[in-house]
C-alpha cells in the first residue's frame, strides 16, 4: 500500500495484475451474458457501461503486443475463482450479483485515483495502457453506483436466498484476497531464487519454477514487488464501502 501511495508501482506489476484481470472478468462477464435474463440477474445487467473485459484485452495488447493470449500468467487462486464463477452461474445465477456488485463498484469508485497514479508512476505519457481504469459509458460515478445498488435491492430472495448472497458476497472478498495473496508467493518464491543465485552465481531460469498451488511461472517479469496489487484491493474496497 505504501509502494503504490509513493508512485512505485512498475511497469511488470501492472502487466500482471491485467493477467488475472482479464481471466476474472472473462469468467464473470460470460456468466453475466448468458443468465442475462435471469430475474435474479437482469436488474444489474449493464454490459455497455460496466463491462470490463474489452479494456483488459486493449490493454494486455498494447503492452504484449497482438499475441498477448499467449503471454498470460496467472495464479491458481486466479483459476480458483473463475471456476466458483462458473459454478455459481450454472447452479445460483442470483449469487452473480455478489461478485458483480464487489468488482464493478469498487472498480468504478477507484477508477480514476488509481488510473492517475498508475499513469504517473509508471511515466506513461498517455493513457495508454489504462483502459481497465476509465468507464465511458458512466457519466457520474455516484448517480450510477445509487441506481446500481437500487437495481440490486429490486431483486426478489428468499429468506434462504438472501443470507445464500451475503455469503456469497463475503466468498468474493475472500477469493480476491487469495488472488493476492498467491502473487505474493509467487514473487516471493522468485526473489528468494534470485537472491540464493545471485550468491551463489547462478543463471535463474524462471520457466522452471514452481510453487505449491500455483500453475508454472513461465515470464520474467515476475521479478518484481507486490505493492500493486495489494493497493488496487485495499484501495478500491476502501473506496467503495465509502
Amino acid at each position: 500500500m505504501l509502494s503504490f501511495q509513493k508512485g512505485q508501482v512498475t511497469l511488470p506489476q501492472y502487466k500482471l495484475l491485467l493477467c488475472s484481470l482479464y481471466e476474472i472478468y472473462q469468467t464473470l462477464e460470460e456468466e453475466m451474458d448468458r443468465n442475462s435474463h435471469h430475474p435474479g440477474v437482469e436488474p444489474i445487467y449493464f454490459p455497455a457501461e460496466l463491462a470490463r473485459l474489452p479494456s483488459i484485452e486493449k490493454d494486455l495488447e498494447y503492452f504484449y503486443g497482438r499475441d498477448w493470449r499467449e503471454k498470460i500468467v496467472v495464479p491458481a487462486a486466479t483459476r480458483r475463482y473463475c471456476h466458483r464463477l462458473r459454478q455459481i452461474g450454472k447452479e445460483n445465477p442470483e449469487f452473480l450479483v455478489a461478485h458483480a456488485y464487489t468488482r464493478y463498484l469498487g472498480d468504478l469508485s477507484g477508477g480514476v485515483v488509481l488510473g492517475r497514479i498508475a499513469q504517473k508512476s509508471m511515466g506513461l505519457k498517455s493513457s495508454e495502457g489504462l483502459s481497465f481504469f476509465a468507464f465511458p459509458g458512466v457519466s457520474s460515478p455516484n448517480l450510477f453506483k445509487q441506481l446500481y445498488r437500487s437495481r440490486m435491492n429490486s431483486v426478489d430472495l428468499t429468506e434462504e436466498e438472501r443470507t445464500g448472497m451475503l455469503e456469497e458476497a463475503v466468498k468474493a472478498f475472500e477469493f480476491n484476497i487469495q488472488v493476492f495473496d498467491d502473487l505474493q508467493k509467487m514473487l516471493s518464491v522468485t526473489e528468494n531464487q534470485l537472491q540464493s543465485n545471485l550468491t551463489h552465481s547462478k543463471p535463474l531460469d524462471v520457466k522452471t519454477m514452481q510453487i505449491p498451488g500455483t500453475m508454472i511461472i513461465t515470464s520474467p517479469l515476475l521479478r518484481i514487488v507486490l505493492g500493486l496489487f495489494v493497493a488496487l484491493a485495499t484501495v478500491c474496497m476502501g473506496l467503495y464501502a465509502l
